[in-house]
């Protein structure tokens, strides 16, 4: 299922096709418009997610498309191209006229999806923020909470340890972890048990700005520092006084920044760019990271002495794949918040769907099982999601050859329903060809059919209820073998 749709509107075929063929590549559907009325007749005939349109498209003077976009769709970040661009041109797009990002040509394809994904996520706000306070764990409305953080596996445990130890005090955080882990999540719920919590929190990704806007997005700039620099402007770190500031993907901010941002660090002041004076800032940071900071250390992108001025504590997120006792909990926490947002009537997920989450490799994480979820909320038309509401989401290909071979069964399962379901599952593997399955398991065909006789006699051969491999195996292997 396509992670959204995106309205690219653009006369630029290059751009266009560039644009169109990184953003599929990403999960996304796009459609193209060349001029600024199709693309307004276009935007209310699919209702796309997100707007990527030319700052000047033909038929229109300056920033009017953006306007009347902004105007008749407040809901739909639009994310901005310029032929030829300024830092000025940009903030006027970003800070007066409500665009959601700026690019100027040409557009890095991963630039584009990273800012893509966020414009995404930004949309659905209402549900990633966290509400006044923490609602403590087992509160009866969403058990093993922690903000908005949810799960019970030990590894989480771990997480929500570290966050409440860290929280009150005023030291530096380095939060690592795959991307779709739940960082900036883990950095929202740290500022919001902490003393600044009644201040701004404010997050800035290092890999989705330009370079060139970058020193202006953290430090501000005076007046004339730069051509185009008509206005003052304060950067993150005076917008983030008295609060927290992220610093998301930390390790690809550029080299010469670094060294500024390390000064910042350690002498709690900003100069503005063309500023002649140092402003003090009381601002607590948090860094964000999906590589290795240590590897990115040894490559040569990231500063030592940097790392070790973040790195006073580190966090760091477990990836689904480690933490699958929490897919029940969060699988049934985001039907509640879908199903309320899309209006369908999924309320629950049932056992035989959970095998099927439960086989994922899950690269990316609790971002991908969302989708997942959206997407079966979404096409489920009764209370109960099943099976074939996500078996058709494309798990990955090793992951299907390991769940015919394997057998998933609680702790405390006893040895004699071990056996059955082993040889059960045995027998459907073997296209129910005994004397294979009874080689396959090391024991005589008469012991297998001995075996089978009991299960008979006792009624189990169709008793599969609750087990952990589908009906059709159960259906093959059910008495009616073949010899």
């Amino acid at each position: 299922m396509p992670h959204g749709r995106v309205l690219i509107v653009d006369a630029d075929p290059l751009f266009v096709r560039t644009a169109r063929e990184a953003l599929g590549v990403a999960g996304y559907e796009t459609i193209a418009e060349s001029d600024a009325l199709c693309g307004m007749e276009q935007v209310a005939a699919s209702q796309p997610g997100v707007i990527v349109c030319n700052a000047h498209p033909p038929g229109i003077e300056g920033f009017e498309l953006l306007r009347e976009l902004r105007a008749n769709y407040p809901e739909v970040p639009v994310v901005l191209v310029a032929d030829e661009g300024s830092i000025e041109l940009a903030l006027r797009a970003i800070q007066q006229e409500g665009a959601f990002h700026f690019f100027e040509k040409p557009v890095e394809p991963r630039s584009l999806i990273e800012v893509v994904n966020r414009a995404f996520q930004s949309a659905d706000g209402a549900d990633d923020e966290l509400e006044d306070g923490m609602r403590p764990a087992g509160d009866g409305e969403t058990p093993f909470a922690f903000g908005k953080l949810i799960g019970s596996s030990e590894p989480m445990r771990r997480v929500y340890s570290l966050v409440d130890q860290v929280a009150t005090s005023s030291a530096s955080v380095l939060i690592t972890g795959e991307s779709g882990t739940g960082k900036e999540m883990v950095a929202r719920t740290i500022h919001q048990l902490s003393p600044r919590r009644r201040a701004q929190f404010v997050a800035i990704n290092c890999s989705a700005i330009p370079e060139t806007l970058m020193e202006s997005e953290l430090f501000g700039h005076e007046r004339g520092a730069f051509t185009g620099a008509a206005t003052r402007r304060q950067g993150c770190f005076e917008l983030a006084h008295g609060g927290t500031l992220l610093l998301d993907e930390i390790a690809e901010m550029p080299a010469f920044l670094q060294a500024k941002l390390l000064r910042v660090l350690e002498e709690r002041t900003v100069r503005r760019l063309g500023g002649a004076h140092e402003t003090p800032v009381d601002v607590r940071v948090l860094a964000a990271t999906n590589r290795d900071p240590h590897d990115a250390v040894r490559a040569g992108v990231f500063r030592e002495d940097l790392l070790y001025r973040l790195n006073v504590i580190t966090i760091e997120l477990p990836p689904l794949r480690l933490r699958k006792d929490d897919l029940p909990l969060l699988a049934q926490h985001m039907i509640k918040r879908l199903s309320a947002r899309h209006e369908r009537p999924a309320r629950r997920i049932s056992a035989a769907a959970l095998d099927v989450l439960n086989i994922h490799h899950w690269p990316g994480n609790v971002r991908e099982l969302r989708n997942v979820i959206e997407r079966a909320v979404i096409i489920c038309s009764g209370e109960s999601i099943e099976r074939h509401h996500v078996a058709p989401y494309p798990l990955d290909q090793r992951a299907r050859a390991r769940s015919e071979d394997t057998i998933t069964l609680p702790v405390g399962t006893p040895l004699e329903e071990v056996e059955r379901q082993m040889l059960l599952r045995t027998l459907h593997k073997t296209d129910n060809n005994k004397t294979r399955a009874a080689a396959l398991l090391q024991i005589s065909l008469k012991t297998l059919h001995n075996k089978l006789r009991s299960y008979r006699e006792r009624g189990l051969l169709d008793e599969l209820q609750g087990s952990h491999f589908s009906t059709s195996s159960a259906a093959a292997s059910s008495g009616k073998a073949r010899e």
